[in-house]
């Protein structure tokens, strides 16, 4: 246990002394400002947060979508500093296995992604599960404590709010359960394409094993 809490102390002050690792303001080689210009995007799974309060969340979905190949996308405002230990914790190494952006707008965003938009909120009705997923799908989240704003609502067609069932007098899920069920649903729809189960030659040194799932 000892050795585990040196491995991060260790992480947090390499996050204290290379912000730039997290991210910032441009020309970072993971985390970086949106550029709607370069082009279309790659065909991918897309999940967005919007205006997302909680570091380890957001750290929680960075981890989730290096695991599933999917990119990340957060609107601002952030309720957190791209250079926030917990963030960098709650995604442990995963930040350099995944594309993740900051962009000002999020109508911007979803008009330049190709792919369909789906909103998830708890005032939706119908369930995830109705939908067949396309690999270019786009997934927008809410924040945590006020879930999807209606401005987002009114940019998503009403067909495709979609709601996690939950059992009667619950909220909301948490929001990495929550990006994580709808990722992994889609993601079963098409095979589980590109997973590997070879895990071979990790350590709990390898980037991005995490000492505590050893």
């Amino acid at each position: 246990m000892t050795r585990v809490r040196r491995r991060l102390r260790r992480r947090d002050r390499r996050v204290r002394l290379q912000p730039e690792l997290c991210g910032g303001t441009g020309n970072i080689e993971k985390w970086h400002r949106g550029d709607l210009s370069r082009g279309p995007y790659a065909q991918a799974v897309h999940v967005v947060l919007v205006q997302p309060e909680i570091a380890p969340n957001t750290g929680a979905i960075v981890r989730l979508c290096a695991n599933t190949g999917c990119d990340l996308h957060l609107i601002e405002p952030l309720g957190f500093e791209l250079t926030d230990p917990l963030l960098r914790r709650g995604g442990l190494d995963y930040h350099e296995y995944v594309s993740v952006q900051v962009h000002p707008s999020l109508d911007n965003l979803l008009a330049a992604l190709p792919g369909r938009s789906f909103g998830f909120s708890s005032w939706a009705s119908r369930a995830y599960t109705e939908v067949e997923f396309a690999p270019d799908d786009v997934f927008v989240f809410g924040a945590e404590r006020s879930g999807l704003p209606g401005t987002a609502k009114a940019l998503i067609p009403e067909d495709q709010l979609l709601v996690i069932p939950m059992r009667a007098g619950n909220r909301s899920l948490n929001l990495a359960n929550a990006a994580s069920v709808v990722v992994y649903e889609a993601w079963r729809q098409h095979g589980f394409s590109g997973a590997s189960r070879d895990r071979s030659g990790l350590t709990s040194e390898s980037p991005g094993v995490d000492p505590f799932d050893t």
